[in-house]
C-alpha cells in the first residue's frame, strides 16, 4: 500500500517501480492516513509505503496506530518517505517499527532494493511458519513425544491453567472431570564409573531405562511415561482404581530386573501418595525424590512408598530447604503478596505439627529473616540492625502466633528497606542517564544505545526514565536541546544555524519549526526580544 496526500507522488511510484518483477501485486493506494486505516482493517498488506507529512494523520501517527490498535499488522514492513532529512523523524519511525526511511525525491533504485529485501524477509517468515506447522503435525503423530512433554509439564508446574489442561485432554484424549493422580519415579542408583564418564553410555542407559518402563507398564490405561532426567523416568497414573494400581505395582520388579540384566545397573522406584489435581504434581515429585534419597541410605534397588511418616519428614525438610528459598525468591522478584501468603502457609503447616518443638518454629523464622537480611545492602541496614532487632523480638516470643506476627512485621520492614534502596538506585541511575544525554545533545543517541551503555533492557529503561522524570527520553532530549538553545540565543555573536548545530539539529529549518512550536516564537524573534532587554 502507498499512502501519500499528493496523487502525483503515488502515480510516480506506481509507474516507475517494477512491482511484478519484484514479486508484488499492484499496490493499493490511499491519500490520507484515515483512508489507509480503513483499507488495512479488511485487506491483507505486507508492505506499507507512507509519506510523513500529510494533513490530518501523519505517516508517523499512521504507523503508531497500526502498532497499537491492529494486532494483525505487527509484522507490517514499513518504508517512511519524507522531504525532511531529520534524525528526529528517523528515530521516531524506527522506534515504531519502520524498516526503512527514504528521502524525497524518491530514487527508484533505492526503493526497489528495499522492496526486494522485504520480499526476502516475508518469504523467510512464511517458510518458518510452514515449518512450525509441519513440526506441530509431526509432534501430534508422535505419541511418545507427547507423553514425555505432558509428564514434564505437570511435574515442572507448567500445566496449571485450565486452558493448558484442556489442550492436553484433546491431544492425549485424557479422562474428563477431576483427576486422582499417582506418580511413579524410576531412577538409576549410583552408576558405575564407566557410565558416569562416558556420554554415549549415559545416553544408552537413559534410553534403556525409558524402554524398560514403557514395556513393563504398557497396556495400562491412563499411564503416561516421560523422561525427567538423564538417569530417570516418571509415570503419571490418572484415575486408577485400587485393582489396577496393584497390577501396575507388580510390574516394578520386572522393570528393575530388565534394567539390571541389560545394563548391570540397579534402579530405585518411588511411589507417591495420591493427589487430587495437576497443581499438586510438582509437590508429589519433590516428596518422592526426597523419600528416594533417604531410602538409598538403606541400600539400592528398592521400592519405596510414600506414607504418613515420610510426609512428616518431607514437610520438615521442605520448610528448611524449600520454603525459605522460595519465600526469598518471591520477595526478590517483587511479589511481596505471594511471599507473605507462602509464609502464612508455612506457619499453618507448623501449627499442624505438634511433634515439632517451639524452638524449631523460632529457628525457622530466624533462618528466614537471616536469609533476607543477607540481601539488604549495607547502605540500607547499617550494622545489621534489621537482623539483630528481629532476632531479639523472636527470642522474646512466647507462642507460635507471636512468632508469626513478628516474622510478618520483619518481612514488611525488609520490603521497606528494599524499596528505599531500589528507589535510591533508580534515582541515581536516571540522574546518570540524564547527565549523559545532556552532555551529548549534538549526538543522535538512541534508546538502544543508552540501554547498552547502562546495561538495561531498552523498554525497562524507557519506563524507568518516564517514572523518575515524568518525561519520555525523547521529550527530555528535546526540552534539553531547546533549553540550551535559549541560552545560546541570548548571545548575539552565535548565529542561529550555529545554535541549531550545537544542540543537535541537522537543519536550521527543523530547529526553527520545533522552537516555534514549543515557545510560540521563532529563534530570531526570541533573540531580538532578549537582546533588546
Amino acid at each position: 500500500m502507498i499512502v501519500d496526500d499528493e496523487p502525483m507522488q503515488i502515480q510516480g511510484l506506481l509507474r516507475h517501480i517494477a512491482w511484478e518483477k519484484l514479486g508484488y501485486e499492484s499496490p493499493l493506494t490511499a491519500e490520507s492516513g484515515e483512508e489507509a486505516l480503513a483499507l488495512l482493517e479488511t485487506t491483507p498488506v505486507d508492505v506499507l509505503i507512507t509519506d510523513v507529512s500529510m494533513p490530518g494523520m501523519t505517516g508517523i501517527e499512521l504507523l503508531a496506530k497500526c502498532r497499537s490498535d491492529y494486532p494483525h499488522l505487527q509484522s507490517l514492513q514499513t518504508v517512511i518517505v519524507s522531504g525532511f532529512d531529520e534524525f528526529e523523524f528517523v528515530q521516531e519511525a524506527i522506534h515504531l517499527g519502520a524498516k526503512a526511511y527514504v528521502l524525497k525525491p524518491v530514487k527508484t533504485e533505492e526503493l526497489e532494493q528495499k522492496l526486494a529485501s522485504f520480499r526476502s524477509s516475508i518469504e523467510q517468515k512464511d517458510r518458518i511458519e510452514r515449518e512450525m506447522e509441519s513440526l506441530k503435525e509431526k509432534m501430534t503423530e508422535s505419541l511418545d513425544m507427547l507423553q514425555d512433554r505432558f509428564a514434564n509439564d505437570l511435574i515442572e508446574g507448567r500445566a496449571q491453567s485450565g486452558e493448558m489442561i484442556d489442550s492436553w485432554r484433546r491431544l492425549l484424549e485424557l479422562p474428563g472431570g477431576d483427576w486422582r493422580i499417582r506418580l511413579y519415579v524410576f531412577a538409576y542408583d549410583r552408576l558405575q564409573d564407566s557410565a558416569r564418564h562416558d556420554a554415549a553410555r549415559r545416553i544408552w542407559l537413559s534410553d534403556a531405562l525409558l524402554r524398560a518402563v514403557k514395556t513393563g507398564l504398557s497396556g495400562f490405561e491412563h499411564a503416561y511415561v516421560g523422561r525427567t532426567g538423564a538417569d530417570e523416568a516418571a509415570v503419571l497414573h490418572l484415575n486408577a482404581p485400587p485393582s489396577e494400581r496393584a497390577r501396575i505395582e507388580k510390574q516394578f520388579p520386572f522393570v528393575q530386573e530388565v534394567v539390571r540384566e541389560s545394563s548391570g545397573e540397579s534402579v530405585t522406584v518411588g511411589v507417591s501418595r495420591e493427589c487430587g489435581g495437576p497443581g499438586e504434581v510438582p509437590t508429589l515429585y519433590k516428596e518422592v525424590k526426597h523419600m528416594m534419597t533417604r531410602g538409598r541410605m538403606a541400600g539400592a534397588g528398592h521400592i519405596h512408598y510414600f506414607d504418613r511418616a515420610e510426609a512428616s519428614d518431607y514437610r520438615e525438610f521442605a520448610l528448611k530447604e524449600e520454603e525459605i528459598p522460595e519465600i526469598v525468591r518471591l520477595f526478590e522478584e517483587g511479589d511481596a503478596d505471594r511471599a507473605k501468603a507462602r509464609v502464612h502457609l508455612a506457619f499453618d503447616s507448623l501449627e499442624t505439627r505438634p511433634e515439632l518443638s517451639f524452638s524449631y518454629v523460632q529457628a525457622f523464622a530466624m533462618g528466614l529473616i537471616s536469609e533476607l537480611a543477607r540481601r539488604i545492602p549495607r547502605t540500607a541496614d547499617k550494622g545489621g540492625e534489621f537482623n539483630v532487632r528481629s532476632w531479639q523480638r523472636l527470642l522474646d516470643c512466647a507462642n507460635l502466633r507471636e512468632v508469626r506476627e513478628t516474622t510478618l512485621e520483619a518481612l514488611s520492614r525488609y520490603r521497606q528497606l528494599e524499596d528505599k534502596e531500589q528507589d535510591q538506585q533508580r534515582h541515581h541511575l536516571i540522574h546518570q542517564v540524564a547527565s549523559f544525554l545532556e552532555e551529548r545533545l549534538r549526538e543522535p543517541v538512541t534508546v538502544k544505545q543508552l540501554a547498552e551503555r547502562f546495561q538495561l533492557n531498552p523498554s525497562y529503561l524507557s519506563v524507568l526514565f518516564k517514572k523518575e522524570t515524568g518525561k519520555t527520553i525523547s521529550e527530555f532530549v528535546q526540552e534539553a536541546r531547546l533549553g540550551k538553545a535559549k541560552r545560546l540565543l541570548q548571545d548575539p555573536n552565535v548565529k542561529v544555524y550555529e545554535v541549531a548545530e550545537q544542540v543537535g539539529f541537522q537543519t536550521t529549518a527543523y530547529f526553527s519549526f520545533l522552537f516555534k512550536k514549543a515557545t510560540g516564537v521563532t529563534p530570531q524573534e526570541f533573540r531580538d526580544y532578549h537582546y533588546g532587554e
